[in-house]
């Protein structure tokens, strides 16, 4: 394992690889917002719950919560480049940020005074979006990045 003491002996990030993963994680977070919806609204007749600035309840459509899904892997994307960029074990606080803001996205339809069938299916559809993005960022910045050639040649 590398340890890296400097920016400058940090591994080479390739941004274009990183941000093609991004944007396919978009695309794949999306699709998991639509399905979600397709079995929660037409297969188990629910609602999808939303919940505005000031507190009220609504049902969003099935496109804004795909659009808010794909921002949401795009800004995760942006959080890895920049965690890639500049923390010690960014994989690490990658994983625990996006773990922290699925459970927030989890929690916060529990608390809605809503049938619980719609609260545990929103909060389903909210974490399978977190695994998502959160897997396949990390994986496309396992991609992006360089491991750094050994000094003095092979081993």
């Amino acid at each position: 394992m590398a340890m890296y003491s400097s920016a400058e002996s940090r591994p080479p990030v390739r941004a274009a690889t990183l941000w093609a993963g991004g944007a396919a994680a978009a695309v794949v977070a999306a699709g998991v917002a639509i399905v979600g919806f397709l079995i929660v609204r037409g297969l188990l007749d629910l609602q999808v719950l939303g919940v505005e600035r000031g507190g009220a309840v609504f049902e969003p459509s099935m496109a804004a919560y795909a659009v808010c899904a794909a921002l949401a892997a795009l800004a995760a994307t942006a959080l890895m480049h920049l965690l890639l960029l500049t923390a010690p074990r960014p994989r690490t606080f990658f994983g625990w940020i996006v773990a922290l803001a699925t459970a927030i996205s989890m929690i916060v339809p529990l608390t809605l005074d809503q049938p619980w069938e719609a609260r545990l299916a929103t909060a389903a559809v909210n974490l399978a979006i977190g695994l998502a993005i959160g897997l396949l960022v990390s994986m496309s910045a396992r991609s992006a990045v360089r491991p750094a050639p050994y000094p003095g040649g092979l081993r």
